[in-house]
């Protein structure tokens, strides 16, 4: 059992954050699953550390097979706002406290956000976001069978991603 400050949360999708926004506007699929740390953390060093864990490292080298190469020095460049890309996916948006990020097929986006917690840590969260590609005849967004059978991976992976970023930040 992870430490309690490493336990995972599905949370709802903060409505006026860049994902909840994109989300409303799109009629995206979106989820968000956040964490606690008990000290204070910059948005770059949580981006950084999320791109760099070891399990990042094995989705990396997957796309560098399919030639969308990356390496820990992409991570470091787009953390620090000096990079507009990693991988597949290209910046989409950036505040002070947020990160959202498309993929290259513009389909699926990657969303970060920090915050401030009370007594001097910090929460963390990561989200994504699927975009319909079609729609039924009430306008009602259709997802194909690939999401409907992959949303169990996407839920465990998206958690075990925020996990590995907590720990790479001690």
């Amino acid at each position: 059992m992870p430490a309690p400050h490493l336990v995972v949360t599905a949370v709802p999708v903060p409505p006026a954050s860049l994902l909840g926004r994109l989300a409303a506007e799109r009629s995206a699929f979106a989820d968000a699953y956040a964490l606690s740390l008990p000290r204070r953390i910059a948005l770059a060093d949580f981006v950084e550390a999320f791109y760099t864990t070891r399990l990042f490292k094995l989705e990396r080298w997957l796309l560098a097979r399919i030639g969308r190469p990356s390496t820990d020095a992409d991570a470091h460049a787009l953390a620090q706002g000096r990079g507009q890309r990693m991988a597949a996916w290209t910046v989409q948006a950036r505040t002070e406290d947020e990160l959202l990020m498309h993929e290259d097929s513009g389909a699926t986006r990657s969303w970060f956000r920090l915050e401030a917690d009370e007594g001097g840590g910090s929460r963390l969260y990561f989200g994504s976001a699927v975009v319909p590609r079609s729609r039924g005849p009430d306008g009602e967004p259709r997802f194909g069978i690939l999401f409907h059978s992959l949303l169990g991976f996407h839920r465990a992976y998206s958690r075990a991603l925020l996990r590995a970023a907590a720990r790479r930040l001690g």
